[in-house]
């Protein structure tokens, strides 16, 4: 599916949703279709320096990395991260001279804190698994529908 449909989909305000794709998908120098195709085949070339660790080199998903960003960095709350908290796993995962990891790394963590975080203003952990999961987008979409039902039914 192309990211440009699963965004309108999901609500997500054109300006933030199209940079952010086309940072991603800038990963080859190559200006990329302006679709922006998901393609299966390059996915690991999406993985950058200063990021999580939840996917390895091979694009597999290693669970233990996933519950360390909780255990190391959510002091709050064990199941949420505060912007604080993110700021210090951002920190924590920077690795020397990677500035372009380290902004990309800054950009998908923010975009992501900016869009989902709760009424109580923290990124809840079931969240975060529904980005390593594919999920997210699914909730995101029938979220807006069912408010669109809401509000006209």
């Amino acid at each position: 599916m192309d990211c440009a449909l699963i965004l309108d989909r999901t609500g997500i305000s054109k300006p933030v949703a199209y940079v952010s794709v086309w940072l991603s998908h800038n990963i080859d120098g190559k200006f990329p279709s302006l679709l922006f195709p998901i393609e299966i085949k390059n996915i690991a070339k999406a993985k950058h320096g200063s990021d999580s660790g939840v996917y390895d080199t091979e694009g597999r998903f290693v669970p233990s990395k996933f519950e360390a960003i909780f255990t190391k960095h959510a002091h709050s709350n064990g199941n949420a991260l505060t912007s604080k908290e993110l700021d210090e796993m951002l920190k924590a995962n920077r690795q020397p001279k990677d500035y372009l990891g380290r902004f990309g790394a800054y950009i998908e963590w923010k975009i992501l804190f900016y869009l989902c975080k709760n009424k109580n203003g923290v990124l809840e952990k079931d969240t975060v698994r529904g980005v390593y999961d594919g999920s997210l987008f699914e909730k995101m979409e029938m979220e807006k529908n069912a408010s669109k039902k809401s509000k006209h039914g």
